[in-house]
């Protein structure tokens, strides 16, 4: 199995992404590892580091695309960068899985148009691992974010995919998948849930449980929620700064008198433990299912630890035949040609 990195994809390339993809080779012997990118400065990153170079294999890509390039143009203008690179060798059979923490406009465009859509999948979603307020239990959120308007037939494949990769990714035996909306009521929701509902509802291979509302999506009692792009990407960002914006009011508190600076030294242990349990490091990145290969889109500020678990991430995808599998419930379901 061979994992490729985008070596110049998000905000801290290439020295974090380069030493977090190198760190889970000690993790998992099962792949060998493809750096792409600037191959003299993915030497010099790697002169620091400790591992085994049999396993790393650096492939020259000359230039980068930015995220504030037209994602569409650039991946067509740009063949030579470190992201269309490893789209080739996707496409050539040469790599099993690709991560980047590059531009997510361009690693859908490219996953698309150069890696390809499995037969019958309209809209590849990104599909995120969250926490939940259950210790242990996680919980999959798709679209994302990739496909800010969807039909009924998209939230319907998306389920099919997130009931698969639930399984792969959470051990989950038979996923329970939710999808959002404005009320739990059957008939809550706008056009497209109304449309969505009775069609989840009729699916035979996965467990529907009806609507849920975004404060449900980490109450741990769901393994898959499906949401429109839109939806799914506001109601991501909406939890990622609640929980910011919980820690700062929470530390502000405890440092504005001198008996909460107390409280906050013996709870010290604590506090961390939390703030770990919602760190998205911890999770890796978001797969975008429905492509024909495993591809993994890591946070763009994403260091060291989270681009490891990414790529890791990525090598129990592609060892549990998630795109394969996907393949495989599409057609049982009959929306391979929907």
């Amino acid at each position: 199995m061979k994992i490729l990195v985008d070596a110049f994809g998000g905000d801290n390339a290439p020295g974090e992404i380069v030493a977090g993809a190198v760190a889970a080779l000690a993790r998992n012997k099962d792949f060998t590892l493809g750096l792409t990118g600037k191959t003299a400065e993915i030497e010099r990153v790697l002169s620091a580091l400790t591992y085994d170079k049999s396993r790393v294999e650096i492939i020259d890509a000359p230039s980068v695309i930015t995220c504030e390039e037209e994602p569409a143009l650039a991946v067509r203008q740009k063949a030579d960068s470190s992201m269309v690179v490893a789209f080739r060798l996707l496409r050539e059979n040469a790599a099993d899985a690709f991560v980047s923490a590059g531009s997510s406009g361009a690693l859908l465009v490219g996953s698309t148009l150069k890696v390809g859509r499995i037969k019958g999948v309209n809209r590849p979603a990104l599909c995120p691992v969250l926490p939940t307020v259950k210790e242990g239990k996680k919980v999959l959120l798709l679209d994302a974010g990739a496909n800010a308007d969807c039909k009924a037939v998209n939230l319907v494949q998306f389920a099919v995919m997130g009931g698969v990769y639930a399984k792969a990714a959470l051990g989950v035996k038979t996923p329970k998948i939710a999808l959002l909306s404005n009320g739990t009521e059957d008939k809550k929701g706008n056009q497209l849930n109304h449309e969505a509902f009775p069609q989840l509802k009729a699916l035979k291979n996965v467990e529907f449980v009806g609507n849920i509302e975004a404060r449900d999506i980490m109450s741990g009692d769901y393994d898959v929620v499906v949401a429109d792009g839109f939806s799914g990407n506001v109601a991501l960002k909406s939890m990622e700064g609640t929980i910011s914006s919980l820690f700062s009011l929470m530390k502000a508190e405890f440092m504005s008198t001198a008996r909460g600076k107390l409280g906050a030294l013996m709870l010290r242990k604590s506090f961390k433990n939390l703030k770990n349990s919602l760190d998205y490091n911890k999770y890796g990145g978001a797969v975008f299912l429905g492509v024909d290969k495993v591809v993994v889109k890591a946070h763009g500020s994403a260091k060291r630890e989270s681009i490891e678990n990414a790529v890791l991430q990525a090598a129990e995808a592609v060892k549990a035949g998630t795109v394969e599998t996907i393949k495989k419930e599409l057609l049982e379901t009959g929306l391979e040609e929907a």
